[in-house]
């Protein structure tokens, strides 16, 4: 997998909660995989195949992603290059900007009901929150920005009826288990027997709850914890063994296929060595 040269990342220092990505003329394709943020970025170049869960979509210059926490998406360029902007919000705070939007008492945060958005209000919106956000002007304004898009998104979606989707509570025991052992290794066996399903059983239902089948969400998950790790400053080779890893070497081709750069690449973006 061709790494991505073009790819850069930010923190914001207005909106500390939001990281921002720039691609410009790239190449690179990416695996399905996961964020734990709210993702959500404008096509400014080029066309790409868009995976997000069951739906496939072509989409192209002045179309705006939509990605909701745990969703499970590949964006890949079909001929030559593309480039985009894409931003990263902390679950919890776009849940507090949303309640204050919809003036609800909700605990929770609302979804995305769509894959992306062809509306030119909206790609406005999107457009004048990345400047904001990118030129470190002011605090007030990003925050007005912010405000501005959710509003905008929300205001579309209040027309169409939220999806629901009721987890099975075998699958989601299962998953916890995944989660809360990161590093050892599952057997199939055994995730099945405590699933009350056959493995077959197991691995179709898993992946129809969760989008990738025990194995692949779990490396999804690893990876999400390690740019966290890398973000803070760990060592790459702590941060390959307190994930379980069988070695350096090995996490940094899982890295790479999710970001299509190296752990090293990113965390320089991030932390000054």
């Amino acid at each position: 997998m061709k790494k991505d040269k073009s790819a850069s990342f930010k923190q914001s220092t207005l909106l500390p909660w939001v990281e921002l990505r720039v691609a410009n003329q790239s190449s690179a394709c990416y695996e399905a995989h996961s964020h734990d943020e709210f993702s959500f970025g404008i096509i400014q170049q080029g066309s790409a195949n868009y995976k997000n869960r069951q739906s496939t979509h072509a989409i192209g210059k002045g179309d705006v992603v939509t990605i909701n926490p745990a969703d499970v998406h590949s964006c890949n360029p079909n001929i030559g290059t593309w480039s985009y902007s894409m931003l990263f919000v902390d679950t919890l705070k776009m849940g507090d900007v949303q309640r204050d939007v919809l003036q609800s008492d909700a605990h929770d945060y609302t979804p995305f009901i769509h894959d992306f958005e062809r509306n030119p209000d909206i790609q406005q919106r999107f457009s004048a929150l990345f400047e904001a956000l990118k030129s470190d002007a002011s605090v007030l304004h990003a925050q007005v920005c912010f405000y501005d898009f959710i509003e905008g998104i929300l205001g579309k979606q209040q027309q169409d009826s939220l999806r629901v989707m009721m987890s099975q509570p075998p699958l989601v025991r299962i998953r916890e288990r995944l989660l809360d052992d990161i590093e050892h290794t599952h057997q199939l066996d055994e995730l099945a027997q405590e699933a009350g399903m056959s493995r077959y059983q197991l691995l179709r239902a898993f992946k129809h709850q969760f989008g990738l089948p025990p194995h692949a969400y779990l490396m999804d998950e690893k990876i999400k914890r390690a740019k966290i790790m890398l973000k803070s400053g760990d060592d790459i080779s702590d941060v390959a063994l307190k994930l379980g890893f069988s070695d350096q070497a090995h996490f940094q081709r899982q890295f790479k296929k999710k970001l299509a750069v190296t752990p090293k690449f990113y965390q320089s973006h991030f932390v000054i060595k």
